[in-house]
């Protein structure tokens, strides 16, 4: 008999599970406060809920305060190689279709070293989810300004203020042509839960950037987004983009450009309808363009981009399949023989 599976082959589990099925034995040691705590018990709670084999979850980290992870889940994983994590997770997605890969890594390992093998594996559109928590600093090193941080950061390797232009992420995943793009925060596990949960149900690289706090060295670094000079724009498909208890609105001007006003002020027919199935990325990205002050301290949160196109590891095991079929015996014996080869003389 065959166990049922969900998530696109991924064997489902026969008895209900729970947070505390998710929890390991491994104390917890991050900083007191650290936003990371919240993202592990949203996690925990999320991944319980999808009805998948605890055996068939793997986590794998890179290197930074977030790559702790996989020790506080109790489930497979592995605490890579800084920056690699990308590279080591696209082997098990391509060697394993029965799993559910996932990984963590923060805005530096992610960015800096890791840029490389990031932008490739949303490229490929390999089947994991990528939960990329960014704090805007490096916090397991002890505070140096890291490739999300402000330009005119103060930090121990940036004393006079840092000179680089930050990158954004999700303009970076969607430019990278990623086929889910969304973001949270820590402090918000509902709606956190709703985009991991999104991210997880998609076949595909799904890039999910968290707001993370860091309270020591880089506290409150998000405050000013939940204050009253700031605004988290939740983006939801189908819906006008209206923010602040609708007092502001996302329009499209007459020059095709998207800008911040308030709603009063404006002919609610130019009021952007989000589209996260738009298979043309520039309005996702016009959006994520918005994480910049404006009229207030904005940023968008939620599902930027949600399109369907072919996993990089289905494709490549369609491949093989077919090469088989055709020439069984001696196809890929050919590919792996071919080119230039040398025996050894055993004298």
């Amino acid at each position: 008999m065959t166990a049922p599976t969900g998530l696109a082959g991924v064997p489902l589990s026969i008895e209900p599970l729970t947070k505390k099925d998710y929890t390991s034995d491994q104390e917890v040691r991050w900083c007191p406060g650290c936003g990371d705590y919240s993202i592990l018990a949203t996690f925990q709670s999320m991944v319980a809920t999808l009805g998948i084999k605890r055996e068939n979850t793997v986590i794998v980290s890179g290197i930074g305060c977030s790559s702790r992870f996989p020790y506080y889940v109790d489930a497979y994983g592995m605490h890579s190689i800084h920056g690699r994590a990308p590279a080591i997770a696209t082997g098990v997605a391509m060697t394993r279709p029965d799993l559910n890969v996932w990984v963590v890594t923060g805005d530096g390992d992610a960015l800096s070293i890791g840029g490389n093998h990031l932008m490739h594996a949303l490229r490929r559109n390999v089947n994991m989810t990528i939960m990329l928590f960014n704090n805007r600093i490096y916090g397991l090193t002890k505070g140096q300004y890291s490739p999300t941080s402000e330009v005119g950061k103060i930090t121990k390797s940036t004393p006079f203020g840092s000179l680089d232009t930050p990158f954004n992420p999700i303009s970076l995943a969607i430019g990278a042509e990623a086929s889910f793009v969304a973001r949270s925060i820590d402090s918000d596990r509902k709606h956190l839960t709703e985009v991991l949960t999104a991210a997880t149900r998609h076949r595909g690289t799904s890039l999910v950037e968290i707001y993370q706090n860091c309270p020591i060295f880089n506290d409150d670094a998000f405050e000013t987004l939940k204050g009253p000079e700031g605004a988290l724009i939740s983006l939801r498909d189908g819906e006008p983009v209206l923010f602040a208890g609708g007092e502001y609105c996302v329009i499209r001007t007459d020059s095709g450009e998207l800008k911040v006003s308030v709603t009063a002020d404006v002919d609610p027919a130019s009021i952007v309808v989000h589209d996260e199935t738009r298979a043309d990325p520039s309005q996702a990205f016009a959006l994520s363009r918005l994480t910049e002050p404006g009229i207030l301290q904005q940023a968008p949160i939620g599902i930027f981009r949600n399109v369907t196109r072919p996993a990089y590891d289905d494709l490549v095991r369609d491949q093989i399949t077919d090469v088989r079929a055709d020439d069984p015996t001696s196809a890929l014996a050919s590919v792996i023989a071919g080119g230039d080869t040398w025996e050894a003389d055993e004298k």
